[in-house]
């Protein structure tokens, strides 16, 4: 007899480059053997390191505009020349395995793909303590030119004024003070 899984359900987290959520992300992925992160899709090239189907799905421009039209995507943007999107049959395949499939995508995706998945979905905002803090946070990567960071700083204010449109908003004063809060939004949603 097999035993059935428990549809997971998705988790989204959203921030502005340099407000940690990629480090929240890596340790919730480390903590939580059930939450799979979502592979997405994008145009770009790779990077010396990163493996088609595991850091993303590199596709052709022509395969983004047919995958786009044939509907596959729950969310897509350009960002930095290029587009991302997040393909549903690989979020509906990690929810109906049982796994917690963690998206990490841009504001407008996030809202849509919260709408999809409604009460199956829960949406967490990382914030900067403040704009001058996550320009310092940029600054110190060393990977901004002053036009990049300026476009960055440009682009999180006004992500910042949607954070009030999702779940839950934590701020990430303190590293470990902002992953806690986020494992105790979480952990009701893996374990109900």
């Amino acid at each position: 007899m097999n035993k059935k899984t428990t549809p997971g359900k998705v988790i989204v987290i959203v921030a502005p480059s340099g407000a940690g959520k990629t480090t929240i992300a890596q340790r919730l992925l480390k903590e939580y053997p059930k939450i799979e992160f979502s592979v997405s899709a994008t145009t770009r090239k790779p990077r010396k390191d990163e493996k088609d189907g595991e850091d993303y799905y590199f596709l052709s421009d022509e395969e983004f505009d047919r995958r786009i039209k044939n509907g596959e995507f729950l969310e897509w943007e350009h960002y930095s020349g290029n587009r991302y999107g997040t393909l549903q049959s690989e979020v509906d395949k990690l929810v109906e395995s049982g796994y917690f499939p963690l998206l990490d995508v841009e504001v407008k995706g996030a809202l849509n793909v919260q709408r999809l998945y409604n009460s199956g979905a829960i949406s967490i905002f990382i914030e900067p303590p403040s704009l001058e803090e996550l320009k310092n946070r940029l600054s110190k990567r060393g990977s901004e030119t002053e036009s990049s960071l300026q476009q960055r700083l440009k682009r999180a204010e006004m992500e910042i004024k949607y954070a009030d449109r999702f779940d839950y908003s934590v701020v990430n004063d303190d590293l470990e003070e902002a992953y806690t809060e986020v494992k105790n939004i979480i952990e009701p949603f893996i374990t109900d």
